[in-house]
C-alpha cells in the first residue's frame, strides 16, 4: 500500500510538472523583456516589427490561444495579448497583408496546405469564435505571399465522430 502512495504521488508530481508551462505568471506592461521571458518562458518565435520585437507564445498546433508579446525599441513590454479572436483576424487586410503581417499579428499557423486549384498557400488557424464555437480560419496567400481570402468554419478536430452501429 505504500508503494501505492508513493507512485501516485510522484504521478501527480509529474502531472502539475507538466501543467507548470501552462501556470505562468502573465507579464506587465513596461517589464523589460528579459522580464517576460522569465514570466513566460522562451517564446516560440520572435518576430521584427520596426525597432520593436514580438515574441510569439502559441500554444499549437492544437491550442485556441497565441500570445503575442510587443517589446518596443527600449527593450519594455508594450502590449501583450491572446490574438487568436475573431477581432485580430479582421484586421488582417484582404489583397494588402503579406505572410510576415500575418506572422506580426496573429503568430504562426497550426497547420499548412495548398489549394491546387488557385496554386494558394493556406495557414489555417485553431480558435474559439466569439469566444464560444471551435474553429478554424483559413488564411489564403498567392505565390507573391498576399493574402487573397480568409475563410473560416467548424474545426472538424472537434466534431463529433459518427458512431457505428447507432
Amino acid at each position: 500500500m505504500d508503494k501505492l502512495i508513493r507512485i501516485t504521488t510522484l504521478a501527480a508530481l509529474l502531472l502539475l510538472g507538466g501543467c507548470a508551462g501552462i501556470l505562468r505568471q502573465a507579464p506587465t506592461i513596461g517589464d523589460s523583456a528579459e522580464v517576460v521571458q522569465q514570466k513566460m518562458g522562451a517564446p516560440t518565435a520572435i518576430y521584427g516589427a520596426g525597432h520593436e520585437r514580438i515574441f510569439e507564445y502559441a500554444t499549437g498546433p492544437m491550442g485556441q490561444q497565441t500570445y503575442l508579446a510587443r517589446i518596443g525599441a527600449d527593450g519594455r513590454l508594450v502590449s501583450y495579448e491572446q490574438v487568436l479572436t475573431s477581432e485580430k483576424f479582421a484586421t488582417i487586410k484582404i489583397d494588402s497583408a503579406n505572410k510576415e503581417e500575418v506572422l506580426r499579428t496573429v503568430g504562426r499557423p497550426a497547420e499548412t496546405s495548398r489549394v491546387a486549384l488557385r496554386n494558394y498557400d493556406v495557414w489555417s488557424y485553431r480558435y474559439k469564435e466569439a469566444g464560444v464555437w471551435n474553429s478554424l480560419m483559413h488564411v489564403h496567400f498567392d505565390q507573391q505571399g498576399v493574402v487573397r481570402q480568409m475563410m473560416n468554419g467548424p474545426d472538424p478536430m472537434y466534431e463529433p465522430k459518427e458512431r457505428v452501429g447507432w
